[in-house]
């Protein structure tokens, strides 16, 4: 969910998707970047370019998901202040 979340609005190159999930690993992020497109929710374009030019953005199924997610953030945030714990990041305010 995180890495469809940071794929809502745009098309981001691999370090823009881990400059915003920094405690994520290299591994764990290619791991997922890869089951999410064999699953079909994200769309892997690579450019014969050197340096290589990856990007990842969502697909049809992908975009679908978001509302699912929003609603789940929300729920969650809307529990988390009813237990008087602070929120944080301006990334994540409701």
């Amino acid at each position: 969910m995180p890495i469809l979340w940071r794929l809502r609005d745009k098309t981001l190159r691999y370090g823009e998707i881990k400059k915003t999930m920094p405690k994520t690993t290299h591994k764990m992020l290619t791991a997922s970047l890869r089951e999410l497109e064999e699953d079909g929710f994200i769309h892997r374009e690579v450019y014969p370019v050197v340096p290589p030019k990856v990007e990842y953005s969502l697909t049809e199924r992908g975009r679908n998901t978001i509302p699912v997610i929003s609603d789940l953030r929300q729920y969650g945030f809307a529990l988390m202040k009813e237990y008087g714990i602070d929120i944080g990041s301006e990334d994540i305010k409701i």
